[in-house]
């Protein structure tokens, strides 16, 4: 993580006097509730989290750059769930009352003091390679669609569809781990329309008249999710005249895609003249966000991205930590989107909508 002191507010970001920001969506208790008794919602919050402990523990056994890997990552689980036990019955210890950067912070602090660092690296480079080589048929099969709205909408799907590949979620870790995903499967069993929030049709409207000039996006996970889903949106964006920055994460968490990771991943896609399929890169800018979280307070980013995003017009936050878990009802003083798939039954009961439903919630700023 990058210096308190090289770490600032998001440019584009309502002032917190102005807007409240709130990062995170979801109040896990209120003013009233007795500061030393955990509230409903943060024990069922804290025992999503300890649902994951197995999957962590799992891909941290098997992590060959740490000696002593297993019995480190018995240490792990013991210690993180030691400290959820703290929390359940003191709200207020490690830090507290906590809330999903808290509870993410503490997942990965303990990680890190035990030596490790990327437990998700070999999961990512494998689906970072198969997702490679299926990235032009991807892209020409959205090229393929003539009529432009219905090109957004199977962009968008596309993210959708990438954005399943999250193993922070214990359920679809799971599943990932016994099936493994199809992306073009997953396109077509998307959630019907209209999605729990759902505001294409006036974000089509918008796009359609080519107006922004310059897209941050703070991109979600590895794999499918980046390569698949918003590598495809972002160069339909370039096509439009739209310069776009991609932000990426600075130090690794989950199978969230880093910086160097993404500056890797780009490098191989672009052809001997520097183009994504036909497309010109000049205007594709690759960011450090200071972030080293699945979720992220907008509050504390890097200087660089705090520079590169002054003059922007639209912001997307990606993907549930980002856009859903924190960030949703977050207020900007540009055009925002906030995109992701619902994974957790927690956030789904939260919104009124269905597990996997999908959350395209768009924010015009007038005038």
């Amino acid at each position: 993580m990058e210096s308190d002191s090289a770490m600032g507010a998001f440019p584009l970001l309502t002032t917190p006097i102005e807007s409240n920001y709130r990062a995170c969506t979801i109040p896990y208790r209120f003013p009233s509730d007795n500061p030393r008794k955990a509230t409903p919602t943060e024990i069922a919050w804290i025992d999503l989290f300890r649902n994951s402990i197995p999957s962590f523990k799992k891909r941290a056994e098997s992590d060959t750059t740490v000696v002593d890997a297993p019995t480190k990552a018995e240490k792990f689980a013991q210690r993180y769930a030691d400290i959820l036990d703290d929390i359940k019955k003191d709200p207020e210890s490690h830090g507290g009352p906590p809330d999903c950067i808290l509870l993410c912070r503490l997942r990965e602090q303990v990680l890190r003091e035990l030596g490790f660092r990327d437990i998700f690296k070999k999961v990512k480079d494998e689906e970072n390679t198969k997702a490679i080589s299926l990235f032009p048929e991807v892209v020409c099969l959205n090229d393929d669609i003539e009529d432009g709205g219905k090109r957004l909408e199977n962009l968008v799907r596309g993210i959708f569809a990438g954005n399943i590949f999250d193993l922070g979620s214990a359920q679809l870790a799971e599943v990932f781990s016994r099936d493994g995903m199809s992306f073009l499967a997953s396109c077509q069993n998307l959630v019907p329309r209209p999605w729990v929030i759902d505001d294409f049709d006036t974000f089509k409207a918008k796009w359609n008249k080519k107006s922004w000039k310059k897209a941050i996006i703070f991109v979600d996970n590895s794999g499918a999710d980046v390569i698949l889903g918003i590598l495809p949106f972002a160069r339909e964006l370039l096509k439009c005249g739209t310069q776009v920055v991609l932000a990426a994460n600075d130090l690794p968490s989950i199978n969230d895609v880093t910086y160097p990771e993404l500056i890797e991943i780009i490098s191989k896609l672009k052809d001997e003249s520097g183009k994504l399929i036909g497309v010109d890169t000049s205007n594709l800018l690759i960011a450090n966000s200071g972030n080293d979280l699945p979720v992220i307070d907008l509050t504390r980013v890097s200087q660089e991205l705090a520079y590169l995003a002054s003059d922007a017009d639209l912001v997307i936050l990606e993907g549930m930590g980002r856009g859903i878990e924190t960030n949703l009802y977050a207020q900007f003083k540009c055009d925002s989107l906030k995109i992701g798939m619902v994974k957790h039954p927690e956030v789904a009961q939260f919104l009124g909508g269905r597990l996997y439903d999908c959350v395209f919630k768009y924010n015009e700023v007038l005038g």
